[in-house]
């Protein structure tokens, strides 16, 4: 089992190369970076996690620039987006900023997604709440014609363009993993019809249900649409710091779990990132 971070990167938070040569060292796989464009003043759409929105939220950077400064900083550790909100970006432009960060890190990209919870913000950006699940699929399956077609082109609902020409082509073949984040089981079913992994977060058991339960649910539901359970791996987000869940996540074949860092200084990161070692080692 493999283990990350995740950060939301602000002008007051530890630096994203600061922090990816401190996980390296520790012996972590991955941070990750999540996204949030901007947060609309109404507030109409209640925070999942419960209670007033974080400010972290509405401070947070660009995915793929705190990333690409991760990447040139390290040299092993995987880059992930934790998740980018797919249903708010245009697929072409996306499309080669995915190849783009990619071919820098050397193939080190992971593509984490997400359809998002924030209706405001997404209909700011001109997406309707009731069909950014489909507006994502068709984006998805258009960015993996764009990563692996030399004359790319796709004709949906939400998603049109005849064939067209465009590079770079990511590092890894086929393509990054797209690894679909929300909650079971209507996240778990977009993670089986096109995903390459599933997110759901430990740290919200009343949304995403208590993963020793859903995770072999998910599993059925693989089986059930024709794939293994190797080719959908889960990875775990907002894991706690208990060494014998670890254990039971490993002992269950959980393929990754991921702390949820706050965004703060070296003072406050680095211990925890030292407590985090040590249960990485207990947990083997």
């Amino acid at each position: 089992m493999h283990f990350g971070a995740s950060m939301f990167f602000t002008d007051y938070s530890m630096t994203p190369a600061a922090l990816a040569k401190a996980l390296e060292e520790r012996g972590f796989e991955s941070v990750w970076a999540p996204e949030h464009s901007h947060i609309p003043l109404s507030r109409r759409s209640p925070w999942p996690g419960g209670g007033d929105l974080p400010k972290q939220y509405y401070d947070v950077m660009d995915p793929f620039v705190t990333l690409t400064a991760a990447a040139m900083a390290t040299s092993k550790l995987n880059i992930g987006t934790g998740v980018c909100l797919v249903n708010q970006r245009d697929p072409i432009q996306t499309a080669k900023l995915v190849a783009s960060i990619d071919q820098v890190s050397g193939g080190r990209f992971l593509f984490g997604i997400g359809v998002g919870w924030n209706a405001e913000e997404m209909e700011d950006h001109g997406t309707a709440f009731a069909t950014r699940a489909k507006l994502v699929r068709e984006r998805v399956e258009a960015m993996k014609e764009i990563w692996t077609r030399s004359k790319p082109e796709y004709h949906g609902e939400f998603v049109n363009f005849d064939p067209m020409m465009t590079w770079p082509k990511p590092v890894r073949k086929p393509h990054p993993p797209v690894i679909v984040g929300g909650a079971f089981p209507h996240g778990a079913r977009r993670a089986v019809r096109y995903g390459d992994g599933w997110i759901p977060l430990a740290g919200r058991p009343g949304q995403y249900g208590d993963v020793f339960e859903t995770v072999p649910k998910f599993r059925a539901m693989l089986q059930e649409a024709g794939r293994t359970a190797e080719s959908c791996p889960v990875s775990i987000f907002s894991a706690p710091d208990n060494a014998d869940t670890l254990k039971r996540y490993r002992d269950i074949g959980i393929a990754r779990a991921a702390v949820s860092l706050p965004a703060a200084a070296e003072d406050v990161v680095l211990p925890i990132l030292d407590r985090w070692a040590d249960l990485i080692r207990q947990a083997g």
